[in-house]
């Protein structure tokens, strides 16, 4: 069956040039006829339309060539001149076919598409307008499209063309101090960033034979995590609680504790204010940690294809340095909001809405994206990157929809408590329904040996202020129990942009668990401990760098902790 073109141009072909083409469709598809149409194209310019290919002879067409050309070159310092001449004095227009189809509708970030017949899922389209889009959901006869840029200047009727490449991100060690959107350019004002190498936003998840155990600690310097529920590198820890309860607070100061530790931080920030995170940035810099943190802004201004690609960018980045054998760790700040924005397109792309109208796949949006994270083997580099993923509860509901599918997903969480906030307790740590998942594998002997029983203590003062706040004759043995535990409490409060190092927590843990602070008063115990830090650091510091840098507490050291602090509290 022969098949039937369409010749475009703005007049009739001659002879020759009826000949010519003929010839081209018979060396191409065999038996093949066309017919001319006319369109406003420049005088010269011919456009064959073969089924959904399209063979450009325009000016336009040609350029569009020259651009794909230069945009695949490769060249090292110094050279890309001499290349760039060679080039475009050896290039020659040839006839080849790119796919193209028509915007059939447009609004809200979406297009409908037709004529794609052989697009792939997470394909990029080029609009005539210069707009980039991607491929999301692939029906019969038509392609939803989503958008990356304003989608006023589409209409319909437009052409739009595939390009070939998956949607990726420009990746590299220029990124590191800069501010940069879902697409990866920056919008800190400092100019372009460097880079040749290029890395596609979805990646398949690293296989178990190319995983290691998650052994190494990841210290957030925050005494209340760091003692119960460790985190180490290659783990997924959730940050969940209600708005305004420090869960940013959280994954900043652990960013600052990352500081001379070798380890790049990327923070991504989903449907955020934009004050919000020029203040967590203006943070950053004053305290120094800029130098190896990556942002990754996609505001609430943005458009929902920008927020919902924003996490998978940031992952990418991060995976650049995974592979090269370093450690990353990845904030995603937050997926409540992540899933509202996957909400929106499923729900304009006509998806069949499921419970809280959220659509059948929102379970794998977040596992594709969290099972990324790893500590990968040492045949693959032995890099890892730990993600920290927020999200955001109503009313303290961890049985809400998003929130009960990432903790499925993640190795743990900490729960951050509305009512210990409110009360002092900050961080607002609920000790009950918090967990990590490695536990023990990621702490130092050190700390696993100065942390002993204080979970255990923890839960017998909560139960017994439960049975005690109505008594009113106590024996003397409860109210020392409750007073070691107001203690133990009040020795976990923290301030923001303050971090613990390994062996001041070591040596707060050592004390307060000695039961050394019982004639203390609840009120100066912060005050008193870190005195006595400051005396540690003043006359001991030959044991606080033994703690440091080997990790472990043997038994001698512990007794001279002990006692220190014993003499220091006599003196007062």
């Amino acid at each position: 069956m022969s098949k039937e073109a369409v010749l475009y141009s703005n007049t009739p072909p001659s002879e020759a040039q009826k000949q010519k083409f003929t010839e081209f469709l018979n060396r191409q598809y065999g038996d093949c006829t066309f017919q001319w149409q006319k369109q406003d194209l420049p005088e010269g310019s011919f456009r064959l339309q073969v089924d959904s290919q399209v063979y450009d002879w325009s000016a336009e067409g040609r350029l569009l060539q020259l651009k794909d050309l230069l945009a695949g070159l490769k060249a090292k310092e110094g050279e890309i001149i001499p290349l760039l001449r060679d080039t475009v004095k050896n290039w020659t227009p040839q006839a080849l076919a790119h796919e193209e189809g028509m915007v059939l509708t447009v609004g809200d970030g979406i297009a409908t598409v037709s004529g794609l017949e052989n697009a792939t899922y997470g394909e990029i389209l080029l609009f005539s307008s210069g707009i980039r889009g991607m491929a999301q959901d692939l029906r019969h006869g038509e392609i939803g499209c989503i958008l990356f840029g304003d989608d006023q200047e589409i209409t319909a009727g437009s052409l739009v063309r595939r390009t070939g490449k998956t949607a990726g991100i420009p990746v590299g060690p220029g990124f590191l101090g800069r501010v940069v959107d879902a697409l990866g350019s920056p919008i800190d004002g400092k100019g372009d960033i460097d880079t040749t190498e290029y890395r596609p936003i979805e990646n398949p998840a690293p296989s178990i034979i190319d995983r290691q155990p998650v052994d190494t600690p990841l210290d957030t310097g925050i005494l209340a995590i760091d003692s119960m529920f460790p985190i180490g590198r290659g783990q997924r820890e959730l940050i969940i609680g209600d708005r305004q309860t420090g869960k940013t607070a959280i994954a900043l100061d652990t960013i600052l504790n990352q500081k001379g530790k070798d380890v790049i931080c990327i923070y991504v920030a989903i449907g955020q204010k934009a004050s919000s995170v020029a203040q967590l940035v203006h943070n950053l810099k004053m305290k120094g940690a800029m130098d190896y943190t990556i942002v990754v802004n996609a505001p609430a201004s943005d458009s929902a294809p920008l927020q919902y690609i924003a996490p998978y960018a940031g992952c990418a980045l991060g995976e650049y340095f995974m592979d090269q054998g370093k450690d990353v760790l990845i904030v995603y700040d937050d997926l409540s909001k992540h899933a509202i924005a996957y909400r929106s397109l499923s729900l304009l792309l006509e998806r069949a809405p499921g419970r809280e109208a959220y659509p059948g796949d929102v379970f794998y949006l977040h596992s594709r994206l969290l099972e990324r994270s790893a500590h990968l083997s040492e045949e693959r580099g032995g890099g890892s990157m730990t993600a920290l993923p927020i999200v955001e509860t109503q009313a303290g509901d961890v049985s809400a929809y998003i929130p009960t599918n990432i903790i499925s997903i993640t190795d743990g969480q900490i729960f951050l408590e509305s009512d210990l906030f409110f009360a002092g307790q900050r961080p607002a740590v609920n000790v009950g329904l918090s967990v990590s998942r490695v536990g023990g594998d990621a702490q130092t002997k050190a700390m696993k040996k100065a942390a002993g029983a204080i979970r255990l203590d923890l839960a017998q003062y909560r139960e017994m202020e439960v049975f005690t706040q109505f008594a009113s004759d106590l024996d003397d043995a409860t109210k020392s129990q409750l007073y070691y535990g107001q203690g133990l409490m009040e020795m976990l409060k923290q301030d923001q942009y303050h971090p613990y190092r390994q062996y001041e927590q070591v040596i707060i843990l050592v004390v307060v668990l000695s039961h050394l602070f019982q004639t203390v008063s609840i009120g100066q115990t912060r005050q008193v401990m870190e005195q006595l830090l400051d005396h540690f650091h003043q006359e001991y510091p030959e044991l606080e760098e033994r703690i440091e840098t080997t990790g472990l507490l043997s038994d001698e050291d512990r007794e001279q902790i002990v006692t220190i602090a014993e003499q220091y509290l006599r003196k007062r």
